[in-house]
């Protein structure tokens, strides 16, 4: 008796344990679940986070491109003002001086009409008193052609003989000034070549031999054929 009282608890026990172990493996499920859950809805509320974060983000971008565009706007507005601004000054201004050159033409006088017989005449007579060896008067008289005649072809030639008018009176500085002047001015006349080898002979009298030696290497090599170079080269050796 006392073996099967022992056997029924023991069978009567065993639903009560399987349904405890049964009881604690849910529960264990459970929480297991209750985990995952809790993992799962954190992820969630960080993903949704990230998601705000980057949503705000490209609001804020969208916001300041909006800002670089209106500014963009804005600068090309005052550029294209600008740039009219400058059109409408330059056509004014260009306007203006085209109107004042045409009242100056139509203010400046008429060119007076040169007499070449009278010219002609007054160039002979300073000449003649070259000739004459009226020097001072001769200067004089060049000097005037030259004041009214000042686009005569004449002038290199006016320029020339009122140099050598101040070298016959010993006035060498004053000489090779105006020589220096008649070769500089008119480098393709047939007097450029004569005046420098005068300046360079004035030079020497007045006691520049330094001078007088460039001037003279200075027209061998700018007019080396013409006669004057070979008087130069001449001149040099001595």
């Amino acid at each position: 008796m006392r073996v099967w009282a022992t056997l029924l608890l023991v069978l009567l026990a065993l639903p009560a344990r399987a349904g405890m172990f049964d009881d604690q493996t849910a529960r264990q499920r459970i929480e297991a679940l209750r985990t995952e859950v809790a993992a799962l809805s954190e992820r969630v509320d960080q993903t949704s986070k990230n998601q705000l974060d980057f949503a705000n983000q490209v609001e804020s971008l969208r916001s300041e491109l909006a800002r670089i565009r209106g500014q963009l706007e804005v600068l090309l507005n005052d550029m294209d003002t600008t740039q009219k601004r400058q059109r409408d000054f330059y056509i004014d201004l260009d306007t203006r001086l085209r109107k004042l050159e045409t009242a100056a033409a139509e203010a400046k006088p008429a060119t007076p009409t040169v007499d070449p017989a009278q010219e002609m005449h007054d160039y002979e007579a300073a000449f003649t008193a070259f000739k004459n060896a009226k020097y001072k008067d001769a200067i004089a008289a060049f000097q005037a052609f030259a004041s009214a005649y000042p686009n005569s072809n004449l002038l290199p030639n006016a320029y020339y003989w009122t140099a050598s008018g101040h070298y016959q009176l010993k006035d060498y500085h004053k000489a090779a000034e105006i020589f220096a002047k008649v070769a500089a001015t008119w480098p393709n006349d047939a007097k450029a070549p004569d005046a420098l080898l005068a300046q360079g002979n004035a030079l020497l009298e007045a006691g520049d031999k330094k001078g007088a030696r460039k001037v003279l290497h200075t027209l061998i090599a700018q007019y080396p054929s013409t006669a004057a170079a070979q008087t130069a080269k001449q001149r040099l050796k001595k």
